[in-house]
């Protein structure tokens, strides 16, 4: 609903715009005094700036707001923790049974190159994600609130079997 109303807006933005290029364009070929030009436009220059700092910062703020990022990182405390290591072109998971409610921290790395651990929900919505990457543990505390299969891929092509590393999260 939100980015139908932002499309309107847009739309009567540019229907107001148009008709002042018009205007614009059909007095191009008309000789008129710069000075004036000048001294008229500086008159409502600073008032003209303020009004596309607001809009901008509204447009900005209206379209970016539906779309937040899921908490990445928060408090490990409580976090049952999960070692996860990366190598292609496989996923070696320390414990891949989860309860649902309980905090999970993934502590992902790589063992060969960069490779992109996602978790998938049942009907293939990305849920979470991370880079795997050697000689860094990237940590990711995620909860799990329905119960069902996951699957984890990988995101970052690694290699011709790259199509093949998955693996399978069960929540109860």
């Amino acid at each position: 609903m939100l980015a139908q109303s932002v499309w309107i807006l847009t739309l009567l933005c540019l229907a107001v715009l148009a008709p002042v290029f018009g205007y614009v364009i059909s007095r191009s070929t008309e000789e008129c005094d710069y000075a004036e030009v000048q001294r008229n436009w500086y008159s409502i220059r600073a008032k003209w700036f303020l009004f596309l700092v607001v809009f901008g910062v509204g447009v900005t703020a209206t379209t970016l707001l539906p779309y937040p990022l899921p908490p990445q990182f928060s408090e490990t405390e409580g976090a049952s923790p999960v070692n996860v290591v990366g190598q292609q072109w496989y996923w070696t998971i320390d414990d891949t049974e989860y309860d649902v409610g309980e905090a999970i921290e993934f502590r992902v790395t790589s063992a060969d190159s960069t490779h992109g651990f996602g978790i998938y929900d049942e009907s293939g919505t990305l849920l979470t994600q991370t880079q795997a990457m050697p000689k860094y543990t990237n940590r990711l505390v995620y909860t799990f609130d329905k119960p069902g299969t996951y699957k984890v891929l990988c995101l970052e092509y690694c290699g011709l079997a790259h199509h093949a590393m998955t693996a399978q999260l069960t929540v109860k």
